[in-house]
């Protein structure tokens, strides 16, 4: 066993029984490297990554690779999910220095942290022009020793540029910037699959949520027509394709193709806690209740699969079982056939494109292809009964590690679906009480195991516990939001170019203080941390809006980088509604909340003898109501 036997990351405990001499990110490792004049390899990746695996097998079990890797280099292993500060500058590195970035990521560094060469997965033989791994490695020691001069001027090169500071703008935030940006980015809309661009697609969540918003604000069908159908048909096409887990419920990671049928099968905790509320919110705007059955079975598959005993939400489970990727969800036409009997079996595969030739490398993956509401039960009877047989087979790896700004995304969605569905009221409790364990009698909160919160954790947590707050109306939760709010004004905050960086002022060294602007995979922490600071208003809102202005001019040109963004800018240019609920029985007010949509709404509570409910808005308010009814018009009354 290596060093990575002493951790807690299961991606790191995957490789310390590698013969390579791994580290963890640690002075340690950094010490060792400029004590013996060697360069550092870095790889970086993630459980749930498939070449990651392949790389290992291939590689990073091999004596011979191992034996040169042990020789010249110091080897350190991340995870990324664990450390997306360090992901994150070296990410940024492997981008300018190859065009390209994904994972695994290779890494070759000074004994200072300097990149000098970079790449992804490098094959055992040389394939495809790409060199071997040992290739690689053998000859950057060699240049390493030979062209020392070379090497440094290339380190100091990328740090400069990774550390270059773009002159600091300001955004108008208004609704014709906001219209320009949904036109930009509707340009990309595949109006054949839904989605934007081609193969491969990842589900783009919060470019849909604020289209979703823009939609809405527009008004009326004729002008909202346009965006509105983006968002329908989008929604639609992936909740019926094969990234889609029809069995199971939640959402794969990707689909390889422009058609959303063939996943990459990975499932993220993130991706499905944006999902979840994304359709959630689908469903109170247009009531279908389609949408309201895929948010459903989202947060079934995690409070099923994905949630632990005290109520924390797990990472990931892995695309690969039995050492095949997909292989746990696939399908032969033979086993439907044997699983559901003639009769049931010959309807679910002509719906779901079950056939003896297969769609997916000899097997089936489920997807919808014909109607499947009149065989509403017929469906839901097949399901229950190949997700008994399916539960019988080897499962993909769970990667356990419960990452607090993660657990705070799914705690929202959880909330939001609480108050939509009038359901979830105690796991949103059990989780948030959870979240509550990790933050410290000053303030401080823990990311994970060792591993102290970066600007995702605190801006995750706040954001889900002030959420949780209005569903469930535990004011702690509130109190706690406020408190990490503080802590992000105090310990993030860029000063000079306004938002904040993704580290706090007290964190270790690294070669760059890193600020993620964008909404990439997973919100940028300068949009999560403006959406809270917009709920909690008071003194967090100036705060709140000069966040967003600082990151507006970058938005407008890239657009489908910062849904999250484009969203709080949204909230920024409407008018919120301030919704306040008192007397202990104020369930069908809250009720009545969740039936509507509000993209721009936060709830606050008050003891109160009698159930009764205003709204506030542009600082003015409506007359108290105790009718949920009346209060449902005042609801839908818009601002001019």
């Amino acid at each position: 066993m290596n060093r990575l036997g002493n951790e807690t990351s299961p991606y790191l405990l995957q490789h310390a029984h590698n013969p390579v001499d791994w580290y963890p990110w640690s002075d340690e490792a950094f010490a060792k490297a400029r004590a013996g004049d060697k360069p550092v390899f870095l790889s970086i990746g993630y459980s749930a990554c498939h070449w990651c695996h392949v790389m290992e097998r291939e590689s990073f079990e091999d004596p011979a690779v191992a034996a040169i890797l042990n020789e010249h280099y110091v080897s350190i292993k991340v995870d990324r999910e664990e450390r997306p500060d360090v992901d994150s500058i070296y990410m940024q590195a492997v981008q300018m220095m190859t065009g390209h970035g994904g994972w695994p990521m290779s890494m070759f560094l000074t004994p200072d942290g300097r990149p000098f060469y970079a790449g992804t997965y490098f094959p055992p033989e040389p394939r495809h022009g790409m060199p071997s791994f040992s290739q690689v490695i053998l000859q950057l020691a060699e240049a390493y020793r030979s062209r020392r001069s070379d090497i440094e001027s290339a380190g100091n090169e990328v740090r400069a540029a990774l550390g270059a500071v773009p002159e600091p703008q300001r955004g108008s935030i208004d609704h014709a910037a906001l219209d320009r940006a949904a036109s930009r980015i509707v340009q990309g809309y595949d109006r054949v699959n839904g989605g934007f661009g081609g193969a491969p697609k990842f589900p783009p969540s919060m470019t849909l949520d604020f289209l979703m918003q823009a939609a809405w604000r527009r008004g009326g069908e004729g002008a909202a027509a346009p965006l509105r159908d983006v968002v329908i048909h989008t929604l639609t096409k992936m909740a019926r394709g094969g990234m889609y887990d029809q069995v199971g419920g939640g959402f794969h990671r990707y689909s390889t193709d422009a058609e959303w049928l063939v996943p990459h099968f990975e499932k993220m905790l993130y991706d499905n806690a944006l999902l979840a509320r994304l359709y959630t919110r689908a469903w109170q705007w247009t009531r279908d209740p389609f949408f309201a059955r895929i948010a459903n079975e989202i947060l079934g598959f995690v409070s099923r699969e994905m949630t632990s005993p005290e109520g924390a939400f797990y990472s990931t489970l892995d695309a690969d079982s039995e050492g095949e990727e997909g292989k746990f969800y696939v399908w032969s036409r033979t086993e439907v056939l044997s699983i559901l009997g003639d009769d049931d079996a010959t309807i679910f595969c002509d719906l779901f494109d079950v056939t003896d030739r297969g769609n997916w490398e000899g097997k089936n993956i489920l997807h919808v292809a014909g109607d499947v509401e009149p065989h509403r039960d017929l469906v839901l009877r097949a399901k229950c009964k190949l997700y008994g047989v399916r539960a019988q087979r080897v499962w993909p790896a769970r990667d356990e590690k419960v990452l607090s700004g993660w657990n705070g995304w799914m705690l929202a969605a959880f909330a939001d679906a609480s108050i939509a569905f009038g359901s979830y009221g105690d796991i949103v409790r059990k989780n948030a009480d959870f979240l509550l364990t990790r933050i410290d009698a000053n303030g401080r909160l823990i990311r994970h195991a060792k591993i102290k919160g970066l600007l995702e954790d605190y801006a995750g947590v706040a954001w889900g516990l002030t959420l949780a707050y209005e569903a469930v109306n535990n004011r702690r939760y509130l109190d706690a939001a406020r408190t990490l709010a503080d802590q992000i004004l105090a310990r993030f905050a860029d000063e000079a170019n306004g938002g904040f960086f993704d580290t706090p002022a007290d964190h270790e060294q690294l070669i760059t203080r890193p600020k993620d602007l964008f909404d990439n995979a997973t919100p940028g922490g300068n949009s999560v941390a403006a959406a809270v600071m917009l709920r909690l208003g008071e003194k967090y809102n100036d705060v709140a809006m000069a966040t967003v202005e600082s990151i507006l001019p970058l938005a407008e040109r890239y657009p489908s980088g910062f849904g999250f963004l484009l969203g709080d800018a949204e909230w920024l240019a409407g008018s919120p509604k301030e919704i306040h609920l008192t007397g202990s029985d104020a369930g069908s007010f809250r009720n009545v909340v969740g039936e509507t949509y509000l993209p721009h709404r936060a709830i606050s509570y008050a003891e109160g003898e009698k159930a009764s409910a205003y709204v506030c808005e542009n600082f003015v308010c409506l007359a108290p109501t105790d009718d949920p009814e009346r209060f449902r018009d005042q609801l839908a009354r818009r601002s001019p």
